[in-house]
């Protein structure tokens, strides 16, 4: 077992949950009602505050500031919290909000996120595994991320907005609204430019499953008639398969904001990610 290390100048509040291998570097503070599973690392001038979880193996750099109160009016200052997963690596100067007590109550991050300087993530979100922000990238109230998500740097997602598995946002842009399952995002009001094919694969996707999703995805984004008339009319065999499927489940699942759709007048797999 390895021993866990708390540097001299690091104040760590009676009550906190240090797990084997802990390491704790200078002027660190480590309130109260924290838990660092095993080898977990602060490595300086890390602030870990409120009713925070961070998983094992989880790297933090210095001035980043872990389960701060949420950046919210309506939050009464219940006992919330948030909860980051195993093997996270968090840059300088990243900020992430404990939930509210007027929704989740709980800010989830999922396992093996890497979070480079100065991201956000504000109060009530859920963020999947493996995903990766760039530097500034801002995540606003009560947003779902799905599973090897990459926002670019600058890149901001609006409160409620959803941004399904493999999706990729640019940097500078905005997602305003509901990004499906493997979509890639660009512009200051996110518009849909296409798929995230160099993501797809990435993750080991074959040419005839890229070719099955761009087909469901101009069919999906034919101009010509509504999204939901689009939907109800995919063809057997292409709703047979899991990844349109998961783009399919994506959009009867709605949430509070509309789909992000591809810009009026151009066809649907304009700017095709290259490949």
């Amino acid at each position: 077992m390895s021993e866990t290390s708390i540097h001299p100048t690091a104040f760590v509040e009676r009550g906190a949950s240090l797990g084997s291998g802990v390491r704790i570097g200078p002027f660190c503070h480590v309130g109260s009602d924290v838990v660092l599973h095993d080898d977990v690392e602060l490595i300086g001038h890390v602030t870990v505050t409120g009713a925070t979880t961070l998983g094992r193996g989880t790297r933090v750099h210095p001035t980043a500031v872990l389960g701060g109160p949420p950046q919210s009016a309506r939050h009464k200052g219940g006992r919330t919290t948030l909860i980051v997963g195993e093997n996270c690596l968090i840059r300088e100067g990243v900020t992430m909000n404990v939930g509210t007590d007027q929704s989740r109550g709980v800010t989830r991050v999922g396992n093996n996120g890497s979070f480079f300087a100065y991201t956000h993530i504000a109060h009530d979100c859920i963020v999947g595994d493996n995903v990766v922000f760039a530097n500034n990238a801002t995540l606003a109230g009560h947003c779902e991320v799905g599973n090897f998500v990459n926002m670019g740097g600058l890149s901001a997602a609006h409160q409620f907005v959803r941004i399904g598995d493999y999706a990729f946002i640019g940097g500078f842009s905005g997602a305003t609204a509901d990004v499906i399952p493997y979509g890639m995002v660009t512009g200051p009001r996110g518009k849909l430019r296409g798929l995230n094919v160099v993501g797809m694969k990435r993750s080991g996707l074959g040419k005839s499953d890229l070719m099955t999703v761009r087909k469901a995805y101009k069919l999906i984004f034919d101009a010509s008639a509504p999204v939901v008339e689009n939907v109800a009319r995919l063809p057997a065999d292409l709703l047979a398969h899991p990844l349109v499927a998961r783009i399919v489940d994506f959009l009867h699942t709605g949430g509070k904001r509309r789909f992000t759709v591809p810009p009026i007048g151009r066809s649907a797999d304009d700017d095709d990610d290259e490949g």
